[in-house]
C-alpha cells in the first residue's frame, strides 16, 4: 500500500459502495461534529474535570484535543478530506469515551461512542470513496509518493 492509496485511497470500488460511503460520511461527521463536538467547543471546566478525572495528564490541552477530534474531525469526514487520519483520531477518542469514560457504566451508556468508533474504523479502513475530497485531490495529484 502507498501513501497515497493510505491517504486518499485507491478509486477502486463500485458506485454502490461509493455512495453508501457518501451516505455514511456525511450522516457520521455531521452528526458527530455538531451533536457533539460543537457544543465542547470551548471545553467546559466540567469537561476539563472530567478529562482529569480519567488520568490525563495536562487536561485542558487532552480536553482540546477531544472536543477538537470530534467537531474538526467529524467536518473532514463529512467532506471526505483526509478522511482516514480524521477516522483514527475520531475513533481513539470514541474508544476513550467508551472503555475509560464509560468503561464501568452500563453498555446503554457506551453504546453511542461505540457505534461511533465502529463507524471511524469503518471509513479508517475503507478510505471516503471516489465522492469526497480526497478523490478529488488524488486524482489531481502526481502518481508518485
Amino acid at each position: 500500500m502507498t501513501l497515497r492509496s493510505l491517504m486518499f485511497g485507491s478509486g477502486d470500488t463500485s458506485r454502490a459502495t461509493d455512495l453508501g460511503l457518501l451516505v455514511l460520511r456525511l450522516g457520521f461527521g455531521l452528526t458527530l461534529a455538531f451533536a457533539h463536538g460543537l457544543g465542547k467547543i470551548p471545553p467546559s471546566d466540567g469537561f476539563i474535570e472530567g478529562t482529569a478525572g480519567m488520568g490525563f495528564p495536562l487536561p485542558v490541552l487532552f480536553a482540546w484535543a477531544a472536543a477538537l477530534s470530534e467537531f474538526l474531525g467529524g467536518l473532514l469526514i463529512a467532506v471526505g478530506l483526509a478522511t482516514r487520519p480524521a477516522a483514527v483520531f475520531v475513533g481513539i477518542t470514541m474508544a476513550v469515551a467508551a472503555f475509560v469514560r464509560h468503561g464501568a457504566d452500563p453498555f446503554g451508556d457506551k453504546e453511542m461512542a461505540l457505534l461511533y468508533l465502529f463507524a471511524a474504523l469503518a471509513l479508517a479502513l475503507a478510505g471516503a470513496g471516489r465522492f469526497s475530497l480526497d478523490a478529488a485531490i488524488s486524482r489531481r495529484s502526481p502518481t508518485r509518493y
